[in-house]
């Protein structure tokens, strides 16, 4: 198996000085044709300026226990020309070997930077205002509470509200789009976006491990761990690959010369050491891991995080994509349309209503609030009690008041009229009496629908999991087209109807998940890949989910899908690729048609037209 690491540390110290002088010291050796020993001696130290680091690491390797890796088939197979006095031949292959690794490590330097480029949001420093002037410092430094400046040109540092100013934000390192966003006074912000012009003064709502901008990046840079099927058993494969062309080169070197008559053992085992050179693994062992790598940078181009290339794979073959609904197809923007009071007036039910929800975030109850006019009395409010997935139980002015579905009612055995209309029912009762209903109207989001009608040609089952209505539910699933809804469920309803569904899910498909990320973190989590909709700034929607959509576009979602279909296509391409080569050169060199020399540029050029390929992975243009 290849070892990045040291190939890493090897390129660090670029060999291209050492390999142009051993390239001068071999042409002149050939030109020249010493008499012994000092053409040995010239060879060898030719030989030993080109691949002196390969023989090292090699030996260090042995050390370590980690026998077969190139290193290692690279050191025997030119030690070995050498003893049979192929001194050319061992230093070209040096050489030879040495080229192709710096430009492959060329290669593989330009996708990582690629993909650095796009996540280059890390902030270099804060402005710190302190007792009126402004400090440099790090952003590690500044506390929540503290105030910061944020000129024109410089990235936020940190998540916070805006005290003064104004500005246009280019947020295009988060969410991808292009278009710049306003912000004023009152609004909160988010690190990692560049002000493009203004000044704005900032007061820090998150020290900088737990910012935005320190989540991402740390997602991206645990993204490598959570590994595809496909590269476990690539790594896996390499594994046992490895020592199994160890022992048939020593079989090829010595069972021709045995059975068959008149065979020479130098030439056999001339073939052997050509057998080594071509099975080094190289170009699966590097670029399967950069295809992934390079389909999860070209996603954080679009403003999609993938948190691993393990759910890349999930994302590329859907079974089923299932939706919350409310804030995912919806807006989550909740407006009172409808107040039908029972034995009361609008304004009674309302301010009961509005004060029973008064310490609840839910939208439905900013809603509430919002159409109550007012901020609730919290002084007149006591004793409350949320029911999860049915509503609240509270005290207000001394009297209980219960708000929530019909379910919330008949768990009490208040008697009550129901209705068909459509929207989201609050129901209120007060001291045991039903007081009337008020209805909370969404709407879809805009690109719901084009999303849902794209998402068709991937998943053969759209699904909604919600906790509303029946009728609002159907609503939705009528105007999107959508295959099947499953109203009125509890969070627990919701994770036993996505087990169902992970259960009747066809073989190496997978079932996704798309909710808010904070109520529906339990489902997040379940489903094979977990997509939180623009929850960009929530903790909750980067720990729950695998993808995170950097801004609330749903036509993001077969994006994604189609970037994972991608990359996938480009891993099985370089798979099919490296190992048809790989066992064309195998069998051509175990009957003498290809050289030493051939091995080299099969082994090489193999895997750098594999690497240029993964590199696509990063094109997201035409997606």
């Amino acid at each position: 198996m290849c070892n990045h690491k040291e190939h890493n540390h090897n390129n660090k110290k670029s060999p291209v000085k050492r390999v142009l002088a051993a390239t001068v010291i071999f042409i002149a050796a050939i030109f020249l044709k010493p008499q012994e020993p000092w053409s040995f001696s010239i060879f060898l130290l030719s030989y030993l300026l080109a691949g002196g680091d390969v023989l090292l690491t090699a030996l260090k390797n042995i050390l370590r226990g980690r026998i077969f890796d190139e290193n290692f088939l690279m050191s025997i197979a030119t030690t070995g020309a050498i003893a049979i006095g192929e001194y050319p031949e061992a230093v070209m292959v040096m050489v030879l070997y040495q080229t192709g690794e710096y430009f492959q490590h060329k290669a593989v330097e330009k996708s990582r930077h690629s993909i650095t480029e796009l996540m280059d949001i890390r902030p270099d420093y804060a402005n710190l205002e302190k007792e009126g002037r402004l400090v440099k410092c790090s952003p590690d430094e500044v506390k929540t509470g503290d105030i910061i400046v944020i000129k024109t040109g410089e990235k936020i540092p940190l998540d916070g509200i805006v005290l003064d100013g104004c500005a246009s934000l280019d947020t295009s390192a988060l969410t991808g789009e292009s278009v710049p966003r306003e912000v004023s006074a009152g609004e909160s912000v988010l690190s990692g976006c560049i002000n493009i012009n203004g000044c704005l003064k900032i007061k820090v709502t998150k020290e900088f491990t737990d910012s935005t901008v320190s989540k991402i990046l740390e997602m991206v840079e645990h993204a490598s761990t959570k590994k595809a099927r496909t590269e476990n058993f690539i790594t896996r494969f390499a594994r046992y690959y490895t020592p199994a062309v160890v022992v048939c080169a020593v079989l090829l070197a010595v069972i021709p010369p045995l059975a068959i008559e008149g065979a020479a053992f130098s030439i056999w085992f001339q073939r052997a050491l050509t057998f080594l050179v071509i099975s080094c693994p190289c170009a699966l062992v590097i670029s399967v891991p950069l295809s992934f790598f390079g389909g999860i940078g070209g996603a954080s181009k679009c403003g999609i995080l993938i948190k691993g290339s393990s759910y890349l794979e999930a994302l590329a073959n859907p079974d089923s994509v299932v939706f919350d609904k409310t804030g995912t197809l919806t807006k989550g923007v909740f407006k009172v349309t409808e107040i039908c009071p029972v034995n009361m007036t609008e304004e009674e039910l309302l301010k009961y209503t509005a004060h029973a929800e008064s310490a609840s975030t839910h939208p439905i109850a900013l809603s509430l609030k919002e159409a109550y006019g007012e901020e609730p009395d919290r002084k007149k409010v006591s004793d409350i009690k949320d029911i999860a997935g049915n509503g609240i139980k509270a005290t207000v002015n001394g009297k209980e008041v219960l708000a929530g579905n019909k379910k919330l009612l008949e768990m009490y055995n208040i008697d009550f009229t129901g209705t068909n209309t459509t929207g989201t029912i609050i129901y209120t009762a007060i001291d045991g009496q039903y007081s009337g209903y008020i209805v909370i109207s969404d709407e879809v989001k805009n690109d719901a629908k084009q999303a849902v009608c794209s998402l068709k040609k991937y998943a053969k089952n759209i699904v909604i999991l919600t906790g509303d209505t029946k009728t609002a539910a159907q609503k939705v699933q009528k105007e999107l087209c959508i295959d099947t809804v499953y109203p009125e469920l509890l969070p627990d309803g919701k994770v036993e109807k996505l087990e169902e569904l992970l259960l009747k899910k066809q073989k190496n498909r997978s079932v996704i998940f798309v909710g808010d990320g904070i109520n529906d973190a339990p489902v997040l989590t379940l489903a094979d890949a977990g997509i939180a909709m623009g929850a960009l700034g929530s903790d909750a929607a980067i720990e729950a989910a695998d993808i995170v959509i950097m801004d609330d576009r749903l036509s993001k979602i077969p994006t994604a899908i189609k970037i994972a279909r991608k990359t996938l296509r480009i891993v099985k391409q370089n798979i099919a690729f490296a190992l048809g080569i790989k066992l064309l050169f195998l069998l051509l060199g175990a009957i003498g048609i290809v050289t030493m020399w051939g091995a080299v540029f099969a082994d090489t050029g193999v895997a750098l037209i594999a690497i240029v390929n993964a590199m696509r992975a990063l094109n997201t243009r035409h997606i």
